[in-house]
């Protein structure tokens, strides 16, 4: 978020800042440090976690008391279902993904550079040097930003390409095509395959769009559970999302939540191999 604040019907709201003058993930005390009330529960053939937090008014400078549950469910055929529902007292911005990162060749085993990635946009969000849209969509169109057809994530990493040296790597939102906003129609957002082993991921999603982080930060100071180091590049991010900083940019899809309204989000995460499941065509609906 953008200056750290947002207006809301002329009243403007400061934000807790924790990069630079920026608000990133939230705040200083960001849901991703929360304990969140965990109920496991079945579902037809799925399984899971449903994740409850109740956020006070004025939590992090957000307004409303926000009330959120995150619903974890693992479906047959290897499906990692996630699914947000949220609602609030007071008109407030409500942005949330999931920030997991992703090595097909299993944790701790190398750089995710030669994984293949096939991302369904056909525009890009250009970035300033603080990594904050600029405000405009911009054609993947002989960029190293087109990932329309399958490509490794390291083929153009290193290209002398402004965006690219500013954001160190690959940290850009990208325009999911025939993406929805309100919507509870899945598209296809992307496909990452790691194809040495044969691992394929596909996310599908009800969002607009989808955050393509490369791991440009990782610089071995994080530790695994297998004791590995995670150096740079070491896994990808793939996040659902509406766009960021959209209340400073009137023509992205809007985050504001009112009382009375219901957030709501479905990612799913597809995974399978290479024999059972090849990269799909960007038409592939779920």
């Amino acid at each position: 978020m953008a200056g750290g604040s947002f207006i809301i019907d002329g009243t403007r709201f400061a934000l807790a800042t924790n990069e630079g003058g920026n608000t990133l993930h939230g705040g200083v005390d960001g849901f991703e440090r929360r304990l969140w009330e965990a109920r496991p529960f079945r579902e037809g053939t799925g399984v899971g976690l449903s994740l409850i937090l109740e956020s006070a008014d004025g939590d992090q400078g957000f307004p409303g008391r926000l009330s959120i549950e995150v619903r974890y469910t693992l479906l047959a055929e290897n499906t990692l279902d996630i699914r947000y529902q949220a609602v609030t007292t007071k008109a407030t911005h409500v942005n949330l993904t999931h920030h997991g990162y992703f090595n097909l060749e299993g944790e701790g085993e190398g750089n995710v550079l030669d994984h293949l990635l096939m991302i369904n946009a056909d525009a890009f969000l250009p970035i300033d040097d603080a990594l904050l849209p600029v405000g405009d969509l911009r054609s993947v169109t002989d960029t190293p930003f087109d990932f329309r057809q399958p490509i490794s994530i390291g083929a153009r990493i290193e290209t002398d390409d402004r965006q690219l040296v500013q954001a160190n790597g690959y940290d850009h939102n990208f325009v999911v095509t025939q993406g929805n906003e309100d919507s509870e129609t899945l598209t296809l957002a992307a496909v990452l395959e790691a194809p040495r082993c044969g691992r394929v991921m596909k996310v599908y999603t009800t969002e607009p769009g989808i955050q393509l982080y490369s791991g440009n930060s990782l610089d071995g100071s994080l530790i695994g559970k297998s004791g590995n180091a995670y150096s740079r590049y070491a896994g990808v991010a793939l996040e659902t999302q509406h766009f960021p900083d959209s209340p400073h940019h009137p023509s992205f899809p809007s985050t504001l939540l009112k009382p009375g309204e219901r957030y709501t989000s479905n990612t799913q995460y597809q995974f399978s191999t290479r024999a059972d499941l090849g990269l799909a065509g960007v038409s592939e609906r779920a």
